[in-house]
């Protein structure tokens, strides 16, 4: 895996001369299930998952530190014939909402705080960034819903994903990583890769 932003930028660059990714399986196997309000894509590299919402007309915030994955985002975006926005700072998005379409965000996400009760989706995929937990729980709006899936310390048994294991997560942690919110979906996987994988629903609130 890479280790820094230009390592990031190279890889990014590479991915933008092929095909783009498939989005991950369980992204796909719950699509229906997703709310098909604003959504935030966290660490979205070069946007398979930004795509996959934005072309069933949901508005997406896509957030990465890497103007390499966002600027392939964007001329992928343009062969959709989406409509992209880029914000200057990851706290402008949320203010000039487009209709649909996209809204790309470069941010070093160790750095900033999510906004608050913003967003009816948020997907974390393939990264882990501990620190950031609380804050998307409360970039949910009520019923808002967290897909999350990332590696566990199982991938150490198996080819690529993060060898360090402050990048991986242990058995069973990311089922009770989240106590503001309702657990809807859990599994962790250990065949050919070591994975876990969350859905879940922040409260509606009580009056």
């Amino acid at each position: 895996m890479p280790s820094s932003a230009s390592d990031w930028d190279a890889k990014h660059k590479l991915a933008a001369e092929a095909s783009p990714a498939e989005p991950a399986s369980i992204v796909c196997e719950l699509l229906p299930l997703l709310p098909a309000g604003p959504a935030l894509d966290i660490a979205c590299g070069t946007g398979r998952h930004s795509l996959l919402l934005a072309a069933r007309g949901q508005h997406v915030t896509a957030v990465d530190f890497s103007p390499v994955a966002l600027d392939t985002l964007k001329t992928r975006a343009h062969g959709m014939h989406m409509p992209v926005r880029q914000s200057k700072s990851f706290r402008d998005a949320p203010r000039r909402r487009l209709h649909g379409g996209l809204e790309l965000v470069q941010a070093n996400l160790e750095q900033i705080h999510l906004p608050e009760c913003c967003f009816d989706l948020i997907l974390c995929v393939q990264y882990l960034q501990r620190p950031l937990f609380p804050h998307m729980t409360r970039a949910l709006r009520p019923n808002g819903v967290l897909l999350f899936e990332t590696f566990t310390r199982a991938q150490l048994e198996f080819e690529g994903g993060p060898r360090n294991p402050a990048y991986l997560l242990e058995s069973g942690e990311l089922r009770d990583a989240f106590p503001g919110l309702g657990v809807l979906f859990y599994r962790e996987l250990r065949a050919g890769q070591g994975i876990a994988s969350l859905l879940a629903r922040r409260p509606e609130k009580r009056e």
